[in-house]
């Protein structure tokens, strides 16, 4: 799309379009979106665009988005301090939470483990978790890396590390979503499945 518009028009769809899951067309639809809104309500947004560059960085112990030095997961005084879920983004935490079945704390990563990108072990917030396991006070560690190549050598690597200090490490379950076609899914998808499988009826005899 470039080239096709004036001067400010395309370059705020050039902007646009540089976010993630923003491709040339959706550029285009925000940006005269935006074009047809009130100066106040465009203020608005740019306004909170900013106040988030200001006022929002990482917490000091888990990694969480947070306005203060830590985030309110960590400040909670009801979770459980003996289990730490590894996630890859602090986006991520907002699905768990969703579910309402975790009580422990969080670790973020900063990303997950991708040589094509030059991202490796040194790049993420690996040292940090170390780091929170030393006391002993944490008895399980739980991978909720994401179910593709890059999160899965992410936990992989993870788990050479964490063995031997002596917690529990488990990973999330994962397989076949609900509604899916069996033939489309992934190799990765359906190992997991596999792996995860549960037994619905043991045979008489059987171990």
């Amino acid at each position: 799309m470039a080239g096709v518009y004036d001067g400010a028009v395309q370059e705020l769809i050039d902007e646009l379009g540089r976010l993630p899951g923003i491709g040339p067309k959706s550029a285009q639809r925000i940006a005269f979106h935006l074009l047809e809104q009130d100066s106040a309500e465009v203020d608005a947004l740019v306004g909170a665009i900013q106040h988030v560059k200001q006022r929002v960085h990482f917490c000091n112990i888990c990694g969480n988005v947070t306005e203060g030095e830590t985030c309110s997961i960590c400040n909670d005084v009801r979770r459980l301090d003996a289990v730490i879920c590894v996630v890859e983004e602090a986006k991520d935490i907002v699905a768990i939470e969703r579910t309402r079945e975790y009580r422990g704390r969080y670790h973020v990563l900063g990303g997950s483990i991708n040589p094509i990108q030059g991202v490796g072990p040194e790049d993420l917030r690996i040292r940090e978790l170390l780091t929170r396991l030393q006391d002993g006070k944490v008895t399980e560690v739980i991978l909720a890396t994401d179910p593709n190549i890059e999160g899965e050598a992410t936990a992989a690597y993870l788990i050479r590390l964490l063995v031997p200090i002596g917690v529990s490490v488990s990973r999330l379950a994962s397989g076949l979503p609900v509604g899916g076609d069996l033939e489309y899914a992934d190799e990765i998808t359906l190992s997991r499945a596999f792996e995860g499988r549960q037994r619905v009826h043991t045979a008489a005899g059987a171990e």
